[in-house]
């Protein structure tokens, strides 16, 4: 098991924890010198917050436990490409790379809608790598919307 996979099963179990709260089911894991910093997952219902994706909770936990809003040398697991909010904000907190695991064709804003990457915006942007553990992050979010539209069709 590769080193981007260990981390980005720990994601993972985040993410069955948004599932179990009826979030949409996207975990984060952030990573410094090869030791876990902190993880979280998406929140966005739970806290009436439309910011509270996976990647926020972990950059705002990471901040105060680094006791700085500079990320540098970290690296951000998440299961779903991030979105532009979620990648400026990454961005903007100097984190070193971004590892996703599924493709957000819809609003993934790494590499499969926008090309956010490529603006020559700062100098500090983040080396990233898309497709790991792909198809486990891609199942629980399939799962996760199946059981909901079957739901709403139902009632």
């Amino acid at each position: 098991m590769s080193e981007d996979d260990k981390w980005m099963e720990i994601a993972l179990s985040q993410a069955l924890k948004a599932e179990a709260k009826g979030e949409v089911p996207v975990g984060a894991a952030m990573v410094q010198n090869n030791q876990l910093i902190t993880k979280g997952y998406n929140q966005p219902i739970s806290k009436n917050d439309p910011s509270a994706h996976a990647e926020i909770q972990v950059l705002r936990k990471a901040g105060k436990k680094l006791e700085n809003y500079r990320l540098v040398d970290t690296i951000l697991y998440v299961t779903l490409e991030p979105c532009s909010m979620c990648l400026g904000a990454i961005i903007h907190a100097r984190c070193s790379r971004i590892v996703f695991g599924a493709y957000d064709f819809k609003a993934g804003a790494c590499s499969s809608c926008e090309e956010l990457k490529n603006i020559n915006y700062t100098k500090q942007m983040p080396i990233i790598t898309g497709g790991i553990l792909e198809s486990q992050c891609k199942e629980i979010l399939q799962k996760f919307f199946r059981v909901r539209r079957k739901n709403s069709f139902d009632t």
